[in-house]
């Protein structure tokens, strides 16, 4: 229950994105939200009393807080939200979804793990499914809607990835973690706000965008991130609820045409298949489905 309801948060929050900027530019979304987040984050952490471990995490990992901070939440959802306000959410959110395999990717040169078969067989299925996408199906024409946008989308998984190299290297509570990295991230928000405000000055946004950075702070960047923290210390196997990950997807494919009034296309049904398929080779549940099956 834990798990599906924070892939039931995950769902939400392309709609989520896609409604807010409407009223809010990206910086000031990711900034509203950030501060949401670590809000909430200390709420958590002093409910869980464990606040007596910010001081002793951050001098022991303060440098490796500096870094995170300026990768997630600065750089990552700045680059994100920019790619949602130039792309539909149903281009968006399947792009994201790509992170996944970049990250098994990246872990070769960086981490020293060896490269298999399955990670480059996932890596070509997931981006011919990011070139279905990108083109709306026209693969021969080779004509992309906003090169820009996917470029962004694209982007946005490499610093996701990075973000969670650099996450292995610092052990420690979760909640702990995620609080300090958001602060750390506040300084370069507040700089980029100061530096944008001297050509384009700060608009107070209308109620609808103070709530909407509200949701994404709390479910994409707190709750979300503390029911699946806690369906993984519950569960004693953790492949049982890996899987509820394929759910967001389809489900936030959903809820972009209920919500955001997207006319789901054909192209990014097909292109999102094949991102799964390639996700699901990587992590071996292909091969896993086929020796259940027999095949």
């Amino acid at each position: 229950m834990l798990a599906l309801a924070a892939v039931l948060c995950w769902s939400t929050v392309a709609s989520a994105f896609k409604l807010s900027l409407q009223y809010l530019t990206p910086l000031q979304l990711v900034s509203i939200a950030s501060v949401v987040s670590a809000l909430f984050m200390l709420g958590a952490i002093i409910w869980q009393r464990r606040a007596g471990e910010i001081r002793a995490s951050w001098q022991r990992n303060y440098r490796w807080y500096i870094a995170l901070g300026f990768c997630n939440p600065f750089l990552y959802y700045l680059t994100l939200f920019h790619a949602y306000k130039l792309l539909p959410a149903q281009q968006a959110q399947p792009l994201n979804y790509t992170w996944g395999v970049l990250l098994a990717l990246l872990s070769v040169p960086l981490l020293k793990q060896k490269l298999r078969r399955q990670d480059l067989l996932a890596g070509a299925v997931c981006y011919s499914g990011v070139l279905v996408i990108a083109t709306g199906g026209n693969l021969l024409g080779l004509e992309f809607d906003e090169p820009l946008g996917v470029a962004l989308a694209l982007l946005s998984t490499l610093i996701w990835s990075c973000y969670w190299l650099l996450n292995t290297r610092i052990g420690g509570n979760a909640a702990v973690n995620l609080f300090l990295t958001c602060c750390c991230g506040l300084p370069w928000l507040a700089g980029a706000t100061i530096w944008q405000g001297w050509g384009e000055p700060w608009q107070w946004p209308p109620l609808a965008g103070w709530l909407g950075a509200l949701y994404v702070g709390l479910f994409e960047m707190g709750i979300a991130f503390l029911l699946w923290q806690a369906a993984m210390m519950t569960c004693d196997n953790t492949a049982r609820i890996s899987n509820f990950i394929y759910l967001s997807p389809p489900l936030s494919l959903l809820l972009i045409a209920l919500l955001v009034g997207e006319r789901i296309q054909l192209a990014t049904i097909a292109g999102l298949a094949l991102i799964l398929l390639g996700v699901a080779i990587q992590q071996g549940a292909l091969k896993r489905l086929l020796l259940r099956s027999g095949g």
